[in-house]
């Protein structure tokens, strides 16, 4: 068992983060989004004063946690992006998790102080994938070299773990509305085992600088991609370059952790989902040893 160090909860002037989902680290700047919300939040890595949010999607969202549940995007992935036409600075892609046809929206915004968000409909990226799996539900997405990986998550009820992979240049240039919507070129299907009877799947996902790439994982006893369940822990695994996966750490305490970034230092960042409107999203860092 491996215990992550608590560095903070992801609080907000008036409130906090609770669902937190996927990070990203630029700098010293922290980008997290949160499943049930509109907004981007983002922190300061160095800084404990309240984080603060960006906007994402225009509207309200029900304040009631079974409607809020019903017509939130459910963004579940957060990408960097390099420089690339209308994005001098590089951009963030924040995903839907397409688990419902509502949750099929993405947003690119811009790194720059002002930048104004565009939305993606990502139901023609998407289409394809719900042929291949029954139950889509999208956790991650970063760039690995020359392509882009979704991962697709897993559950109790068999839908299986995978890695879809995209041409980076094709993918690009749909989002930039030059091309269409690209095809995977490949569909993974990884193994990642299970804790105490239920099956790991993905959570989210980091590249490394040669070639392999970083995930995380829960345990979550729910057999669908849209009811919660119970949370019986998360793992670090790391996918080698010829695809085989190695479990690298389990979690000490049930953290049902959500997004991950590699710091500065090596270290690995993870944000955390508490499952609860009531409860902060926790910030936390593990040592990794590759």
């Amino acid at each position: 068992m491996s215990q992550p160090e608590l560095l903070r909860e992801l609080q907000l002037p008036q409130a906090h983060l609770s669902a937190a989902s996927a990070l990203v680290r630029v700098a010293e700047r922290l980008f997290v989004v949160a499943d049930d919300e509109l907004h981007l939040g983002l922190f300061d890595l160095g800084d404990p004063a309240p984080g603060r949010l960006v906007r994402l999607f225009e509207g309200s969202l029900p304040a009631e946690k079974k409607a809020r549940k019903a017509a939130k995007p459910d963004l579940e992935a957060l990408a960097l992006l390099p420089a690339m036409a209308d994005f001098a600075q590089g951009a963030l892609l924040a995903l839907g998790s397409g688990s419902t046809p509502d949750r099929q929206r993405g947003v690119l915004l811009g790194l720059t102080e002002q930048a104004v968000p565009r939305l993606i409909d990502l139901a023609p990226l998407y289409r394809p994938l719900h042929a291949q799996f029954a139950d889509l539900n999208i956790e991650g997405g970063f760039l690995l070299g020359d392509e882009f990986l979704l991962l697709q998550r897993g559950n109790q009820g068999q839908a299986s773990n995978a890695a879809v992979r995209y041409a980076w240049p094709a993918l690009r240039d749909w989002l930039l509305g030059t091309g269409e919507a690209p095809a995977p070129h490949a569909i993974q299907r990884l193994e990642l085992g299970e804790l105490q009877g239920v099956a790991l799947g993905f959570t989210d996902g980091a590249a490394l600088a040669d070639g392999r790439w970083l995930f995380s994982a829960v345990a979550e006893n729910t057999a669908d991609s849209y009811n919660d369940g119970a949370c019986l822990g998360a793992v670090i695994g790391l996918v080698e370059a010829d695809g085989q996966v190695r479990r690298l750490a389990q979690l000490a305490w049930r953290w049902k952790v959500e997004g991950i970034a590699l710091a500065a230092d090596g270290n690995l960042l993870l944000v955390t989902d508490a499952d609860d409107p009531q409860v902060a999203a926790s910030l936390l860092r593990l040592p990794l040893v590759l």
